[in-house]
């Protein structure tokens, strides 16, 4: 007791002590072996004070926790041990809008039509070098305009499916000849009746027109034509003078009897016969006068009817029929040589492309090298939606169906179904090309390689539509279709007030069905019971 009362003595006295100091008792007389013990065990307390405090602390929480583990419940057992809640109804809101049945694909957003332009070289004696006119990428090609320069010529563009494959040149014909004239015809010039598959001198002719409306020089005639084309027309000059010199010389020639020698033939024959007459009167009649007289006759007329003979232009007239078969001869000679040295079309001078005008999307010939590969890719002007469907969707789909897909900020665009085409060999989804309406420039180069989700309604309503879930939808006795609209808190279960809405079925898509109101009323937000 005594050191308690010296602690209260400290308190009261105001003194600060330590712990130590407190707990240690004091020495008291006559108190000997229990001062000594006490002693002992303070003297523990001192060298083990952190784990003395540290054994308190643990058992304060053990007290505690048994405490709060007998007053509080966990969330699951407070769940197992509670009563379950009243049933009640599952319902859904009736809807209103415009309902459709959708078929949805995936599409690449492209130009439409790539293809990989190849220029066929072989008509080159030299280095196919590329010497101007490479397009930029994004250019347009038109009809007429120049797609390439090679070796100094152009590669005019035409409108065209099949690729030139030889040189079109007078006589040759074939589905090559009919593509190059009804081409030609597109662009305003005359190369010919198409339907004539033979490449003759008016198609000859018209490509000397093309190459002037291209702004170059036709191609060169084959080897030597030239050369043979002077050679006949220089025939044909000299076959003409030749026949004027034999004309001249027909004219010159003298040609029977001149009036002077025919009047004294005709006047010998005359006195011939009066000879003859007077002998004949004569009386006595000489009958040797008379003989010598019609012998004089018959001699003045056969003299008569040769006078001239000796003299005839047959000489001449031969040398004039010569001159002329000559000339003929040359003239057929100018016309084939003339043939010969019209244009013919190069294959590797025109570049056939369908769907004019094509967007030339990359370019790999450079000027200055040598053309070797693609010299580019060109694709339709317009941008195109490729996807693919499944069989089943497919077959509900037909060109000219409207379609619609989202823009990169999100606002839908429409777009017009252009083909579909069945899968090929084992392939089971069917390719369907879309057209989309005008896009600027800017939505263009935002789309351009991109994915996006299409949307393609093969059924829809004219207008905005009351619909509910199949779920909603269910018989009446008499096979009329149904609605069961709640009139109260769907929570209260079978107390719940509800009533029957008869109505006629529409549209039906996946996740929802038009209805349409026949008996009672339903609008826009009542709840229809789905499950109970």
């Amino acid at each position: 007791m005594a050191r308690f009362r010296r602690a209260r003595t400290a308190e009261a006295t105001g003194e600060t002590r330590s712990l130590d100091e407190i707990l240690t008792p004091a020495p008291d007389e006559g108190d000997g072996p229990r001062r000594a013990s006490g002693a002992g065990v303070a003297a523990v307390f001192r060298r083990n004070r952190t784990l003395w405090i540290v054994a308190v602390a643990a058992v304060l929480s053990l007290v505690a926790g048994l405490l709060l583990g007998r007053f509080l419940v966990s969330p699951a057992d407070a769940a197992s041990t509670a009563e379950p809640p009243a049933p009640g109804l599952v319902t859904v809101p009736v809807e209103f809008g415009r309902l459709s049945n959708d078929v949805t694909i995936r599409g690449e957003v492209a130009y439409a039509d790539p293809v990989e332009v190849r220029i066929d070289t072989s008509s080159i004696s030299g280095a196919a070098v590329v010497t101007g006119q490479v397009p930029e990428e994004g250019a347009e090609l038109k009809a007429l305009a120049i797609a390439l320069e090679v070796a100094g010529r152009p590669v005019i563009v035409l409108p065209g499916e099949l690729p030139a494959y030889r040189t079109l040149q007078i006589g040759v014909s074939g589905p090559d000849v009919v593509q190059f004239k009804t081409a030609l015809r597109t662009i305003g010039i005359d190369a010919g009746d198409p339907a004539d598959p033979v490449f003759g001198v008016e198609a000859a002719n018209a490509v000397a027109t093309l190459y002037t409306d291209a702004g170059y020089s036709a191609p060169a005639s084959e080897e030597g034509s030239e050369e043979s084309l002077r050679a006949a027309q220089e025939a044909v000059r000299s076959a003409e003078q030749g026949l004027i010199t034999a004309q001249n010389d027909l004219a010159a020639t003298p040609v029977g009897a001149t009036a002077v020698e025919i009047l004294e033939a005709d006047n010998a024959v005359a006195g011939a016969r009066r000879e003859l007459a007077a002998a004949q009167e004569a009386d006595p009649q000489d009958p040797l006068q008379i003989g010598t007289a019609a012998d004089a006759l018959k001699l003045a007329e056969l003299r008569r009817q040769q006078v001239g003979s000796d003299r005839t232009d047959a000489p001449q007239r031969a040398a004039v029929d010569a001159a002329t078969a000559q000339l003929i001869a040359a003239q057929e000679e100018l016309a084939r040589a003339d043939v010969a040295a019209l244009p013919a079309l190069p294959a590797g001078e025109v570049l056939y492309l369908t769907e004019l005008p094509r967007r030339v999307d990359a370019v790999a010939a450079q000027r200055g090298s040598v053309l070797d590969g693609p010299a580019m890719t060109v694709s339709g002007a317009t941008v195109g939606l490729s996807g693919s469907a499944a069989e089943g969707d497919a077959r509900l789909l037909k060109v000219e169906d409207t379609a619609s897909f989202e823009l990169p900020d999100g606002t839908p665009h429409p777009a017009t179904i252009t083909a579909v085409t069945p899968g090929e060999g084992d392939s089971q989804r069917w390719t369907i090309e879309l057209t989309p309406d005008p896009l600027s420039p800017e939505q263009i180069r935002e789309l351009q390689g991109s994915n996006v989700r299409v949307s393609i309604a093969v059924g829809a309503t004219d207008g905005d539509v009351l619909s509910v879930p199949y779920a909603a939808l269910t018989a009446g006795p008499g096979g009329e279709t149904r609605v069961e609209v709640t009139e109260g808190d769907p929570r209260a279960g079978e107390e719940t007030t509800t009533r029957l809405v008869v109505v006629r079925s529409g549209l039906a898509t996946p996740g929802a069905v038009e209805v349409t109101p026949l008996e009672g009323e339903l609008e826009q937000g009542d709840l229809v019971v789905v499950g109970r």
